[in-house]
């Protein structure tokens, strides 16, 4: 008997991974520079940045509670992928311009509020349009081709700030042309089902209602990735762990680079056993790849301390490779085809509850007890993540028993 043909991966789905590859390439080469500049140029306290990165990633997250559920409500996510990555893009040269604390947190803000506009109805219309045989391939080459963006950027940063001798905001209006290009591609290459609008939303989204219709096995996702939330505080630490370490200004952005190149070596691999192997385990193996990246950053001191930072870092990128496109994949499975944006929009809006609360713990402890200790309580979390996931998962068995 002949083997089945492959199927293929939808070009919408090839274009939304090229939208987020060129959107990534811009913010990576900000973020990348942004916790330096901070601190170095503008004078900010480790704190602060953890309150501008816990505001900013909770306000995406949040976002995209209500941007899915409009999606889900109107039947459209084309157009609040071009909102979402329109006000990004305008964002961008705000960064460079920036002369204060408070100009940053506003381009910050402004830039997090359209990644949660666009976010949920984002995954949402991947979720539509992938054949569900692939679909965590689908989610893994999304995810994949959003991080070459963010390996690009930083490295972007390293050279041009080796051709620009080091002056941080000539490179920073470098960014400002990839989120062009983002938005370019979404009106010229993204296209969405021609019948898409839910008979099942009759009226406002996001009601009670709504939420009942999702099962106990969502709900469970929802408290997995609350974990996974609390024990991954933003990766503007890892950058500021190695300024700290005495890496120079011009190879700061290696960190991103490092992790970005983990993380996106991974995810596409992962998406594909996702669809393969029970989920859980990759779960479990992202845990023990973040415990080991916390230990070790928090070991990080002395002759080994750059080769240290750098295993540390990889170990984190692995932990985003395996746990990002899985969380993803188990939200679109849990759910209704028809609430699918509001599912994806729920699950954002309470992981970015805990993002806000996960960074201010990370910024005080650092602020109060020092970087090793930070690392430390992430590895607590993520143990505790670890612990939740084997409660779920034989809950589940004696269910089925």
């Amino acid at each position: 008997m002949a083997d089945k043909p492959a199927i293929a991966i939808p070009r919408t789905i090839w274009a939304l991974g090229f939208v987020s590859l060129f959107m990534d390439l811009s913010s990576e080469l900000i973020h990348s520079l942004l916790p330096v500049f901070l601190v170095s140029t503008l004078g900010a306290s480790a704190l602060t940045v953890g309150v501008i990165e816990g505001i900013a990633e909770a306000t995406a997250h949040i976002v995209k509670v209500f941007s899915g559920s409009i999606s889900d409500f109107f039947g459209r996510r084309k157009l609040l992928l071009i909102i979402g990555y329109g006000m990004a893009a305008l964002s961008k040269p705000l960064f460079p311009m920036a002369d204060s604390v408070v100009t940053v947190f506003i381009a910050r803000f402004m830039d997090r509020i359209g990644k949660g506009i666009r976010g949920a109805p984002r995954d949402a219309l991947i979720a539509d349009v992938a054949p569900a045989e692939i679909r965590g391939a689908c989610f893994g080459l999304r995810q994949s081709l959003d991080t070459v963006g963010a390996f690009l950027g930083p490295m972007a940063a390293i050279l041009l700030l080796f051709l620009l001798h080091g002056d941080i905001t000539a490179v920073l209006w470098f960014a400002v042309v990839p989120s062009v290009l983002a938005v370019l591609v979404i009106v010229l290459a993204v296209d969405e089902p021609t019948i898409h609008a839910s008979r099942h939303i009759s009226k406002l989204p996001l009601r009670g209602f709504h939420l009942k219709q999702f099962s106990v096995h969502f709900w469970w996702v929802i408290l997995i990735g609350v974990f996974f939330t609390l024990a991954r505080f933003s990766e503007a630490f890892l950058v500021l762990r190695a300024q700290q370490n005495g890496l120079s200004i011009n190879w700061i952005p290696a960190i991103m680079v490092i992790m970005s190149l983990a993380y996106a070596l991974s995810a596409y691999p992962v998406g594909r056993l996702s669809d393969r192997i029970n989920k859980k385990w990759l779960l479990g193996i992202s845990l023990l790849w973040l415990i080991i990246s916390d230990m070790v950053l928090a070991l990080a001191h002395g002759a080994l301390a750059m080769p240290m930072l750098f295993i540390g870092v990889a170990c984190w990128g692995l932990h985003m490779g395996f746990s990002q496109g899985t969380l993803a994949t188990l939200v679109a499975e849990t759910t209704p085809q028809h609430l699918k944006g509001t599912a994806f929009g729920v699950f954002n809006f309470i992981s970015g509850v805990f993002m806000l609360l996960a960074s201010l713990i990370a910024g005080g402890v650092w602020t109060y007890y020092g970087a090793e200790f930070t690392f430390y309580c992430g590895a607590g979390f993520a143990l505790l993540a670890m612990v939740v996931l084997v409660v779920e998962s034989r809950l589940k068995s004696t269910v089925r028993d």
